[in-house]
């Protein structure tokens, strides 16, 4: 036995190393492989930057010379106007040095235009231009120097990993199925682009087995240092969350993972003890006039199955081989329970029926509802009623006694289960408006219930405790609606 026991102790070692080399070998090819793209990613991104400094180039050069050209059409434009005056003022000199030679001064004046002739020598443009240029030949303002520039690129190097981040357990919430995660960095860093957040499920206080390890759920590109996961569905007791900080081209370690409380009340309908006119999957019910042993008359009159099936659910291939030792309930009590027992505690879950839904009933009861009670109709069952015939109608009933509610019938009800507190509340799920409440001791565990007779009901489980019930429930005291008042009622 002892050699035995050695040789298995062995063989599951050498199992563990080969595990371990492959896991080596593996690393050496994801090594390699990252290499290459590390490679790839530095000549993207030194093209990019060559790119960038082959347009600037091109742009400078093209300021350059489109200086050049205006400074050129400038002297060119005042080297035109200079030899025009030029010219002009070649033709006045001759105009009158001709003039000149008349040396008779009755002669001199008799010229024709020797007036017209002094007022253009006298409006010469040669008179009015100006002898400077335009513009100076110096380039300088043009120049650049790269010094710092360069020393900048010299500077260039890998891009640090960002530092773990710290998440702030004291900051973190877990309410309304809903979970908010509060993270920082040790130290501060403007290089910091974005956060990734990743979680997983697990009943494990801590990190998982590694035989039940969980695949991590991912939130990528988070901008702030919070972010809240909703719309949750808590079918496990807790989970773990860890983040990781990104800059623009690489991702640092993942903070140490913490793990949060999320525990909820998690059920499923109890397909095989429910009466045979109920079709249940999971958490969805169906009422089914085509159940049960031969063809039932509903009302007197024979049912051939005309109801248009759930657009929701389809039927279960497993529920005839089933039905033979599915006599938990039967006759007009069309009930299913939930397969987990309230044994204490706060608990929380709702209800949707289908609109077409003629009645049903939500609650809770001991184990020991019998095979031909209805929910409400014993001493041991709690549960509000709403019919549909007719008029839509909605009661508080316990121990065969109704209370008649004067509210509008809400589409979801939530049901809120405190067992150690003895009260049992029915609730606008929409608006947490409180429906009904029951106050009572509970002496035995509890299993939700559930009567349906044309339609269907889905049950949501897996929810914690609104908020908004937590708080009416500590701020409220001595409501009324409590089961004496039931038992007040004829």
């Amino acid at each position: 036995e002892t050699l035995q026991r050695i040789v298995s102790n062995l063989a599951n070692k050498n199992g563990e190393i080969h595990n371990f080399i492959d896991m080596l070998n593996h690393t050496i090819k994801n090594i390699q492989v990252n290499s290459s793209n590390a490679i790839s990613e530095l000549d993207e991104e030194f093209d990019g930057l060559y790119s960038i400094l082959d347009e600037m180039k091109g742009s400078m050069a093209n300021t350059i010379q489109q200086e050049e050209a205006r400074k050129i059409q400038a002297l060119q434009d005042q080297l035109s106007q200079c030899s025009n005056a030029l010219e002009s003022s070649e033709e006045l000199l001759e105009l009158a040095a001709q003039s000149l030679d008349i040396k008779d001064p009755v002669e001199f004046l008799k010229v024709e235009n020797t007036k017209c002739i002094c007022i253009r020598v006298t409006m010469a443009s040669a008179f009015r231009i100006s002898l400077k240029p335009t513009v100076s030949d110096s380039m300088t303002h043009l120049m650049v120097d790269f010094a710092l520039e360069r020393r900048i690129l010299q500077a260039v190097n890998f891009l640090p990993v960002p530092k773990a981040p710290e998440i702030d357990l004291a900051a973190c919430l877990v309410a309304d199925n809903c979970v908010t995660v509060s993270w920082r960095m040790p130290e501060d860093d403007s290089r910091i682009d974005h956060f990734v957040l990743e979680y997983r499920k697990t009943n494990f206080d801590g990190l998982p087995r590694v035989k039940d390890e969980q695949r991590w759920e991912l939130i990528d590109y988070i901008k702030t240092n919070e972010y809240t996961l909703s719309g949750l569905k808590f079918d496990t007791k807790y989970m773990n969350l860890r983040v990781q900080a990104c800059n623009k081209a690489v991702a640092g370690e993942y903070s140490d993972p913490v793990t949060l409380e999320t525990k909820a009340f998690v059920f499923s309908l109890d397909s095989t003890s429910s009466h045979l006119n109920l079709k249940v999957e999971d958490t969805y019910v169906e009422w089914d006039p085509t159940g049960g042993k031969g063809q039932e008359k509903v009302k007197g009159k024979e049912n051939k199955s005309t109801s248009a099936p759930s657009p929701k659910r389809t039927s279960v291939n497993t529920r005839s081989s089933a039905r033979g030792s599915r006599d938990r309930f039967t006759g007009e009590s069309y009930t299913v329970l939930g397969d987990t027992a309230v044994e204490s505690g706060q608990h929380y879950w709702e209800v949707r029926a289908q609109k077409d839904c003629k009645s049903y009933s939500v609650g809770v009861t001991y184990r020991n509802l019998g095979k031909f009670d209805q929910l409400g109709k014993t001493n041991s069952s709690w549960c509000i009623h709403i019919n549909n015939w007719l008029q839509t109608t909605i009661s508080a009933k316990h121990n065969n006694k109704a209370k008649t509610l004067d509210i509008p019938v809400p589409d979801r009800i939530g049901v809120y289960c405190d067992f150690d507190g003895g009260q049992l509340a029915f609730y606008n799920a929409n608006s947490k408006e409180l429906l009904h409440i029951f106050r009572t001791k509970f002496t035995q565990p509890l299993l939700p219930g559930f009567m349906i007779w044309c339609g269907g009901l889905t049950v949501s489980t897996g929810l914690q405790v609104p908020s908004a019930v937590k708080m009416f429930q500590k701020s409220e005291n001595g409501l009324s609606g409590s089961t004496s008042s039931l038992n007040n009622i004829a």
